[in-house]
């Protein structure tokens, strides 16, 4: 197995967390009844799927560095699916689902500017790229679910009983 370095590890975990956003959105949207955040979750995964595609293709073009950076990226999906399944459980609902997402988007912004910055680091333009065409997109993710969970917030009674 071939040596990663930071940044060729960094690049694993980014495409494992696109692969664990498809997944979660896939998950969540079963739970959701409102059209407006079908949507949304639906754009999501499938902007998490082209992000795994383009990362991917980096990765392809590193010599003989693909198939363990796709290591990387499988245990980092494998993690992010161990804590998806840790926190929604069979009672959870749309909310606790949009909850769960906040979190996951807040840590995929984390790590493509952590990747930015590495590449930055390194002078690896192609990953400079990369990172600054998904930045926004993962920003726009994390608001996206931070208004999900305001709007379904406000469909619960405070003072109902927590089920």
């Amino acid at each position: 197995m071939a040596e990663l370095t930071n940044l060729e590890s960094k690049l694993g975990e980014v495409i494992g967390l696109a692969m664990a956003a498809q997944a979660a959105t896939d998950k969540i949207s079963k739970m959701v009844e409102v059209d407006q955040l079908s949507m949304v979750l639906k754009r999501m995964h499938g902007e998490a799927a082209k992000a795994e595609e383009r990362a991917t293709e980096i990765a392809g073009s590193l010599e003989g560095k693909k198939t363990a950076i796709l290591d990387e990226a499988r245990e980092t999906k494998g993690k992010g699916s161990k804590m998806m399944r840790t926190y929604l459980d069979d009672s959870s609902d749309a909310l606790d689902g949009f909850e769960f997402l906040t979190m996951a988007e807040a840590g995929e912004v984390g790590h493509w500017k952590v990747l930015r910055q590495m590449a930055a680091a390194g002078k690896d333009t192609e990953m400079v790229a990369l990172a600054e065409w998904q930045i926004p997109i993962q920003e726009r993710h994390f608001q996206d679910v931070q208004a999900g969970c305001l709007a379904l917030a406000m469909e619960e009674d405070p003072e109902e009983p927590a089920s």
